[in-house]
């Protein structure tokens, strides 16, 4: 079953960039993960979003994914309250909301686009 990670960051200040372009156009060969995005949430405020294929795959992954935290840690400020630099959160999904009604308005458009490419190719 598909499964996310979510981890949370606050990044020292004058390193807001260095830590975009660290994770801009980084391709891990995580065995069965499916794509990440990073979100900036705030003022030197950041979340790694990670999509897995299952659960296990991700938890196989955490000693890679730690090893490649080590390579930012310095750009990283402590979360205070115990937590360190990183506020990690992982499971699988449990349901699925708002994707089904996009696809179906998806699918409406794509016999409109064929019907107008119809009619240029006859013009």
């Amino acid at each position: 079953m598909t499964a996310f990670n979510a981890v949370r960051f606050r990044v020292k200040p004058g390193f807001e960039q260095q830590f975009i372009d660290a994770h801009r156009g980084r391709r891990e060969g995580f065995k069965g993960f499916d794509g990440g995005w990073l979100v900036k949430t705030g003022d030197q405020t950041f979340c790694v979003i990670g999509q897995w294929k299952s659960f296990q795959h991700l938890v196989d992954a955490r000693p890679e994914m730690v090893g490649i935290l080590d390579e930012m840690r310095h750009m990283l400020e402590d979360l205070g309250i115990g937590l360190g630099v990183t506020d990690p959160v992982s499971g699988e999904v449990v349901a699925t909301f708002g994707v089904k009604k996009a696809a179906k308005k998806a699918a409406k458009k794509r016999p409109a686009k064929r019907a107008k490419a119809k009619r240029k190719k006859k013009n």
